[in-house]
């Protein structure tokens, strides 16, 4: 799609030091105008370069999504639409179809080559093969223990990008330690059948360090096309972690780079600090629960952020996203976090919500069932109890529309199927997988 560049009119860097009194728990709750050709005569008839290309749809104008009052209004945006653009509506009819239920707190979804699904099972650390018509296997057996405590237990899991050679898949979950506990990405072969199982477990990272903590696991996984996988983390919410996640030698706070094996790529941007942990590739994070890869095959992800200030952000190499230090929320107490939301050598989230979406699973639309969504990004909401659309022009949101309000659930997860529809998983004892399709 081609785009056109949006003005960006970028505040003033104001100076930002921390304030971090002990946290309490969070809940999850412009068209392209055709120009004369300016050919010689010699050269009529053949077409300019920019023939038969469509003019771009003007951005969207009006209101924002309908939401209440920011809970921090004495901190405006850095600029212009990096929160509340203007809202926007599908056009094309949807139907919700149910596809299976009765998941306890479902996590997560990732397709086999034959298009059934892995399910994850938060609390429980079970894993399921569901067909596209809704048949459930027995659990998958073989799998290590979890900490299923709170926001830990059996998170992420996607198919190895080998899968049709190795068999492989790769999960994240709350590996229970002597100490406390902490995220975990392992890898094993899937072995199908009537009682299908993992053989060969390997852990392949291990966030460090260990801490006695319940919230803020991250756990996101995401596979690129050179091979490498992304792994994202919290910063375990308390405040003995969430003072770690701007520093390099903890992996609290931060998107951590390796490769299937869990060795570290060479080109990561700390793999010559010897104070760092090598597999960091981004620091400066809350709790990252959404993350994917757009068409230019960059890292996109959203974080959850405390009373305020969820953040979409597209972290970088060595960059520092700035958490606790800024960000535009404030304790579910109500007690401030930040002296400012901006500060010097800390990059500014693309967009933010406040009051939140409380975002979990993220996809970026591809396929060809709703061409109006065509890189378009879509994050589940969990107190927004919302399938949250964003419209995006040169890499800034241009649109926001909330989805499914109709369906009253929590949405975990998020992800674009092989033939083009949404499936969604909510987050309820009773969990459901959901697939969006036009109507």
């Amino acid at each position: 799609m081609r785009t056109l560049p949006l003005p960006l009119i970028v505040a003033a860097l104001l100076s930002g030091c921390s304030q971090t009194p002990n946290p309490t728990p969070t809940p999850e709750d412009s068209g392209v105008p055709q120009q004369d050709s300016g050919l010689p005569p010699d050269d009529a008839g053949v077409p300019p370069d920019d023939a038969g290309v469509p003019p771009e749809e003007p951005l969207p104008t009006g209101p924002p999504v309908p939401q209440g009052p920011p809970n921090v209004p004495e901190f405006d945006p850095a600029f212009p639409g990096q929160t509340r653009v203007p809202a926007i509506q599908t056009q094309t009819p949807i139907q919700v179809t149910e596809i299976a239920s009765g998941f306890r707190n479902p996590w997560a979804i990732a397709f086999l080559p034959d298009q059934r699904m892995l399910v994850t099972e938060k609390p429980t650390g079970s894993l399921y093969i569901v067909t596209p018509q809704g048949a459930k296997s027995p659990a998958v057996a073989g799998l290590p223990a979890v900490d299923g405590r709170g926001q830990g237990g059996l998170l992420d899991v996607e198919v190895g990008p080998d899968y049709a050679q190795s068999q492989l898949i790769y999960w994240t979950y709350a590996e229970p330690r002597q100490g406390g506990n902490g995220l975990a990405v392992a890898r094993a072969k899937l072995v199908d059948g009537e009682q299908p199982r993992v053989e060969d477990v390997q852990v392949i990272f291990r966030m460090m360090p260990t801490l006695e903590s319940t919230l803020h696991s991250g756990g996101r996984l995401v596979f690129t096309p050179d091979g490498k996988l992304f792994v994202t983390l919290g910063e375990r919410s308390i405040l003995a972690g969430r003072v770690q996640a701007r520093d390099v030698k903890s992996h609290f706070g931060k998107v951590v780079r390796i490769n299937p094996d869990g060795s570290v790529p060479q080109d990561n941007p700390y793999v010559n600090d010897p104070e760092a942990k090598p597999e960091i590739w981004s620091v400066g994070h809350r709790n990252i629960l959404s993350a994917a890869l757009d068409s230019q095959h960059r890292l996109w992800t959203v974080e959850m952020g405390p009373r305020g200030g969820d953040e979409l952000n597209r972290p970088e190499a060595g960059k520092d996203y700035g958490w606790p230090t800024i960000g535009y929320g404030e304790e579910y107490s109500g007690a401030p976090i930040h002296e400012s939301p901006r500060g010097p050598g800390m990059e500014q989230p693309v967009y933010y919500w406040d009051p939140v979406i409380s975002p979990s699973g993220m996809t970026i639309y591809t396929g060809d069932l709703f061409p109006e969504w065509r890189n378009n990004v879509f994050i589940g909401g969990l107190s927004s109890q919302a399938l949250v659309r964003l419209m995006m022009r040169d890499d800034r949101v241009v649109g926001e529309e909330h989805l499914l309000k109709d369906q009253g659930a929590r949405i975990r997860e998020v992800v674009q199927g092989p033939d083009g529809a949404l499936y969604l998983l909510t987050d309820a004892t009773n969990g459901k997988l959901l697939k969006v399709t036009p109507r």
